[in-house]
């Protein structure tokens, strides 16, 4: 998981033998939460990056094993969220493939410092495109461009008889959202207020250094 022990409080930048900037890592005023910007390389063909390598995410502190890769796909105006595992909550990677994202995160593990309070950046095909997450942090996105292919890396598998959620307008988060009259399912709009989740309703999570 997430290391507490090395946690991140200032910009990390990786580099390679010959001190190029290869990975840049923001941390946020959540614990665990890290928006992270892979070098591009780039020329009138196109571009490369890469998106995951093991080594260089471990000397940022994350060094947990991930077991499942998904890819979905939304339209404009989508808003998805907030979504979370609760008795084996998944750290994720999200990458925005194609597109451009508002996403969203809310702490809801009770021993955090910052539990209950929410984080969104912007997050495109052109950078800032990825942002990491530790178990315990409830996740969700609004789609800003036409369409947006998003790529995930989880530590544990899916599981719908586990899955939780949290009310993605709930006016006690505050969630700033950039868009109005979003698009949501069915599902996402019956989820629970922060106020009315029970302690077995949250992300059992072991409780952790802040």
């Amino acid at each position: 998981m997430f290391n507490s022990k090395q946690k991140l409080d200032r910009v990390f930048l990786v580099l390679n033998v010959q001190k190029m900037i290869l990975m840049i890592i923001s941390p946020t005023p959540i614990e665990g939460l890290l928006v992270i910007e892979p070098r591009i390389f780039g020329d009138e063909r196109g571009f490369f990056l890469e998106s995951f390598q093991q080594d260089r995410y471990r000397d940022a502190c994350i060094t947990e094993a991930f077991v499942q890769d998904n890819h979905s796909r939304s339209s404009k105006g989508v808003l998805r969220g907030m979504h979370y595992q609760i008795e084996r909550p998944q750290s994720q990677m999200v990458t925005v493939i194609r597109g451009s994202i508002f996403d969203a995160c809310v702490d809801l593990r009770p021993a955090s410092s910052t539990f209950g309070q929410w984080y969104g950046v912007t997050l495109s095909d052109t950078g800032p495109r990825q942002l990491y997450m530790a178990p315990g942090i409830a996740h969700g996105f609004c789609v800003l461009s036409d369409l947006v292919d998003l790529h995930y890396k989880v530590t544990q598998n899916y599981d719908a008889q586990d899955e939780g959620g949290l009310l993605w307008n709930d006016p006690d988060i505050g969630i700033q959202w950039p868009i109005s009259d979003p698009k949501v399912s069915e599902r996402d709009n019956l989820f629970s207020r922060f106020k009315d989740l029970t302690p077995n309703q949250l992300p059992q999570t072991p409780e952790f250094e802040t």
